[in-house]
């Protein structure tokens, strides 16, 4: 049963609990702290309740803390930290400004973060460990920043069924793939398009944006990508990408796509580019049931008078029973579903600005 989640806002950590099918809040952490992002405990017949928490301190940097026990207690770990930087050496600073994504695939951890690096934790977040074998590309000093003044790893997809294979979306940066443990990438974002840059570039799978990427757990080789210029699917498992137009805007920034069935998937329209608020001051959320060739636009218990909330890149979740859904927007809103979205149900209009929203 999904019962539990966690809201990581500008002032703190929130958990949330199911009772009766109304969510509410139960407990705070960090309360005041910026947290960029949370990797919840797994869902493990032993009970692992290990978790994660990454803050952005801004004069302090950076912190990263670990829990044991679910949240109950929090303890700091180690942070990612980049080596010193060759002189001369092109590109942002090799400085961390934030940790953008967290996941976990068996007993590893990965860390995205702004500049653009992917960190790896054996240990539980006791130390992390730079993958040199990207950030050492040659092409990685094309990158740029999208939202952020410099390139950020949001998107990190590891493969399933093959421990060898991680996914990483970049912004701006494009698609990158490993197939052997990390040890060399792949660029592949073939079929995107960069409208930002000018005609030559635009099909350059090094600068492209990507907003954020998911893929399907039970079809890995089903793949989703919200993008700054649309919607794109990879049914090969990001050998190649197929744009798909959805109803009033195929511009945003989150994506969700259904545990067991690819061709499910859900995205938050809004207004292109300067603007970023919903179209027409009201908030929507465009479903698919078919891979993309249609649409169903889903408003019922959403505010559609006046509203201007953004949802940002992690701001949309599903639960593992393909049913339930968490959405927060960047003025504290936060709605629930219980069927697939068809309806909605306010949680709280009152939150600090929501970074990323998790089921446990």
């Amino acid at each position: 049963m999904t019962d539990r989640a966690w809201i990581a806002t500008r002032k703190g950590l929130f958990e949330l609990r199911r009772e009766r099918e109304a969510w509410r809040i139960a407990r705070s952490s960090f309360l005041g702290e910026p947290v960029s992002m949370v990797l919840p405990p797994p869902r493990a017949a032993d009970g692992d309740g290990r978790m994660l928490a990454a803050l952005n301190l801004g004069h302090f940097g950076v912190k990263v803390h670990a829990s044991d026990d679910e949240g109950e207690s929090w303890r700091e770990v180690a942070t990612p930290a980049y080596p010193p930087q060759p002189e001369g050496a092109p590109g942002p600073e090799w400085k961390l400004v934030q940790v953008w994504s967290l996941e976990a695939a068996g007993d590893t951890l990965w860390a995205g973060t702004l500049p653009g690096g992917l960190f790896r934790s054996e240990d539980f977040g006791a130390s992390w460990q730079l993958v040199r074998s990207l950030w050492d590309q040659p092409s990685r000093t094309e990158w740029f920043g999208g939202g952020y003044d410099v390139p950020g790893i949001h998107s990190i997809c590891p493969h399933p069924d093959h421990a060898e294979e991680t996914l990483l979306g970049i912004s701006c940066g494009g698609v990158w793939v490993s197939r052997d443990a990390v040890e060399s990438w792949s660029l592949q974002a073939k079929g995107m398009r960069a409208a930002y840059m000018p005609p030559e570039q635009a099909d350059n799978p090094n600068i492209q944006d990507p907003h954020r990427i998911v893929r399907c757990a039970a079809q890995p080789e089903r793949l989703w990508c919200q993008h700054h210029n649309g919607i794109w699917r990879s049914d090969d498992n990001a050998t190649s990408w197929q744009e798909v137009q959805a109803p009033q805007s195929s511009f945003g920034f989150a994506v969700a796509v259904h545990p067991n069935d690819g061709d499910i998937a859900w995205f938050v329209p809004a207004v292109a580019d300067q603007q970023r608020v919903p179209v027409g001051g009201a908030l929507a959320v465009n479903h698919t049931r078919d891979g993309g060739k249609s649409f169903q636009t889903l408003r019922d218990g959403l505010p559609q008078l006046d509203c201007y909330d953004l949802v940002y890149r992690h701001g949309l979740a599903v639960a593992p029973d393909g049913e339930h859904l968490l959405m927060g927007s960047t003025t504290g809103g936060l709605w629930t579903s219980a069927d697939g979205g068809e309806h909605w149900q306010t949680v709280s209009q009152n939150l600090p600005p929501i970074y990323a929203v998790r089921f446990g």
